[in-house]
């Protein structure tokens, strides 16, 4: 099970013109801003990452708003797999979680490979299956297919958070129901 602390949530590239693009965006929109601000209600470590900004544009206003808040700024990055950027390995390892938790665009593209990098360097991660998106039902589907066959646990915003807070009591547990509702 996931635990608060050795948990990481990474944000892949929820971007400009081609998060408008993604298949049932606006459920996808919806859940990825849920997981942010879920994570921030847990206080776990977030990494941000951004495709290409000055050719895709930045993060869309209701992810980067909240993640702004919280005083991050996007990683910047030209490989599909963020494993592939030495400032988010730089900045991975300094967190010194072992448990990441994944959202973002698209599914068959830069979650994809990021998921299999991170896999095959040792980490557990856990990809929320209704906070990405790709623009096509089909190349989401087999993605996830694919990354649970390599070893991903696959979930969804509300499993997970649940999960993170594993007891029906506290002022934690009534922000996160104020938060999924």
């Amino acid at each position: 099970m996931l635990d608060i602390h050795h948990s990481i949530l990474v944000v892949i590239d929820i971007q400009g013109n081609l998060a408008q693009l993604m298949h049932h965006k606006d459920h996808f929109f919806r859940q990825a801003e849920i997981m942010v601000k879920g994570a921030e209600l847990f206080d776990l470590p977030t990494l941000w990452l951004e495709q290409l900004p000055d050719k895709l544009g930045a993060t869309i206003p209701q992810i980067a708003q909240p993640l702004t808040q919280q005083g991050l700024t996007p990683i910047a990055k030209e490989s599909f797999s963020a494993v592939q950027n030495i400032s988010f390995v730089e900045q991975l390892q300094l967190k010194q979680r072992k448990s990441i938790i994944i959202i973002g665009i698209e599914a068959h593209i830069c979650v994809y490979q990021t998921v299999i990098d991170l896999i095959s360097e040792g980490y557990q991660v856990t990809v929320i299956s209704d906070a990405i998106s790709s623009r096509t039902e089909e190349n989401k589907q087999i993605a996830v297919n694919k990354m649970q066959r390599a070893g991903a646990q696959i979930s969804t915003t509300e499993m997970v958070l649940f999960e993170l807070q594993r007891v029906a009591n506290g002022d934690r547990f009534k922000a996160l129901l104020n938060l999924i509702k």
